[in-house]
C-alpha cells in the first residue's frame, strides 16, 4: 500500500480526521477558510479541489497532507505537479443533486486509468452510495485490487432524518456508517468514513471499523472562521474519546 509518510501514524491509530473543502469548491477564500479551519483545528489532512492554484494556496496555509478530489485522472497530474499529496477518486455527492450517477463500471476504470496515470501516489476511492450495500463491498474489493490505498464511504446526501437532534444526526449518517461497518471487514486498506457526519457520530465510524472519517459541509458552510475552527476542534475532541485499543463491533 502506498501512504503518506505524515499519515501513516494518524492511521495507525485510527482517528483520522479529513476535513473537505468541496470538490467543486474553486473560490480561493472559502478553500483557504476551509483549509486553515483544518489546520488550526488540528485535522489530520484537507481535501481540496483538483486545481493547482488551490494546491499552491493551500500549500501556502498549511502543513498539513493536502488531498485533492476529482473524476478526472487528467486532473490529478496536474494537481499532483503542483504539490498534491494524496489524490481522492469521488466526493461524488455535489453530482447528485445534478443527477450525475457513477455507476460501479465508471469508478473502477476511473480507479484503474488514475492508477496506471500515477503509480506511486496515494490512492483514495469512494465508493458510491447510490449502489446497493452489497454491491458496495464488492466494488470495495475490486477498487483495491486496482491499486485503491484507501476506501471512502458516503451517504449523507440520501438519507433524510426525521427526527431532530441527536437522533436526527444519527439518521443522517446511518447509510454511511453502514457503509463502513460492511467494507471494512472485507479489505485490507483503511476505510475512511465521509458524508453527513457530526461530532455526535464520527466516533461510531471508528466504531464501525473505519480508520477516520471526513467531514465537509458541517464545516466549510459555517460563516465565520472561528466557528469553523471550533467545529473541527470539537470533531478532533470527538474522536479523541474513541480508545486505541478499541473493540470491533
Amino acid at each position: 500500500m502506498v501512504m503518506h509518510p505524515q499519515l501513516e501514524q494518524v492511521f495507525d491509530q485510527g482517528r483520522v480526521l479529513k476535513v473537505i473543502s468541496g470538490l467543486n469548491n474553486f473560490d480561493p477564500k472559502r478553500v483557504a477558510a476551509t483549509v486553515k479551519a483544518a489546520d488550526r483545528g488540528g485535522a489530520s489532512f484537507v481535501d481540496i479541489a483538483a486545481a493547482p492554484a488551490l494546491v499552491r494556496l493551500a500549500r501556502e496555509l498549511t502543513n498539513l497532507p493536502i488531498c485533492v478530489s476529482a473524476v478526472e485522472p487528467k486532473q490529478f497530474a496536474i494537481a499532483v505537479e503542483a504539490g498534491a499529496d494524496l489524490i481522492e477518486i469521488g466526493n461524488f455527492d455535489s453530482f447528485y443533486a445534478q443527477g450525475r450517477r457513477f455507476e460501479a463500471e465508471e469508478v473502477l476504470a476511473l480507479t484503474k486509468e488514475t492508477r496506471s496515470l500515477l503509480p506511486k501516489i496515494t490512492l483514495s476511492v469512494t465508493v458510491p452510495h447510490i449502489l446497493e450495500l452489497d454491491q458496495q463491498v464488492q466494488l470495495a474489493e475490486e477498487l483495491v485490487q486496482a491499486g485503491a490505498d484507501m476506501i471512502q464511504t458516503e451517504g449523507g446526501t440520501s438519507s433524510k432524518p426525521s427526527s431532530a437532534g441527536t437522533l436526527g444526526l444519527i439518521e443522517k449518517a446511518a447509510p454511511t456508517l453502514a457503509a463502513a461497518y460492511e467494507i471494512s471487514r472485507v479489505v485490507t486498506v483503511p476505510v475512511l468514513c465521509a458524508s453527513g457526519l457530526s461530532n455526535v457520530t464520527a466516533p461510531m465510524a471508528i466504531a464501525a471499523g473505519a480508520k477516520g472519517v471526513g467531514v465537509g459541509s458541517a464545516i466549510n458552510q459555517l460563516d465565520n472562521e472561528v466557528a469553523m475552527v471550533a467545529a473541527v476542534r470539537s470533531l478532533v475532541e470527538a474522536l479523541a474519546t474513541v480508545p486505541y485499543n478499541r473493540i470491533r463491533v
